[in-house]
């Protein structure tokens, strides 16, 4: 930690943290930690990002995509369904997964864009 990454002082914003903290203990946090975790894996991360840029995917396409077998695809899938942020059709022999809804896309796109903005500035 460098120096200039804390304050020197103790000094609390009453009026702030007393308006704040209320809102954070209500919110769900833990709810949005397990979507966030959810996203935390690298293969997860790559099938959600590869179902923003098409509306779905089979589970042997979601495999070959990310290099994986279909087990371990559909593993992945269904985590991802589970945390609401996949849902699933079946057509025939072959189940298709796309995003829950358009929110989840919006999430991944801004965390893309993000992270192009902070390769961007090093």
């Amino acid at each position: 930690m460098k120096e200039h990454d804390v304050c020197e002082v103790t000094c609390i914003d009453s009026d702030k943290t007393k308006r704040v903290q209320p809102l954070v203990e209500k919110s769900n946090i833990v709810e949005v930690t397990k979507l966030f975790k959810a996203l935390s894996d690298e293969t997860r991360m790559k099938i959600a990002y590869a179902l923003t840029l098409v509306e779905e995917l089979c589970v042997c396409d979601v495999a070959n995509i990310v290099g994986a077998t279909t087990a371990t695809a559909s593993h992945h899938l269904r985590h991802l369904k589970s945390q609401g942020l996949a849902k699933y059709r079946k057509e025939g022999k072959l189940v298709y997964y796309s995003l829950d809804d358009d929110h989840v896309k919006q999430l991944i796109h801004i965390a893309f864009e993000h992270q192009q903005e902070v390769a961007g500035r090093r």
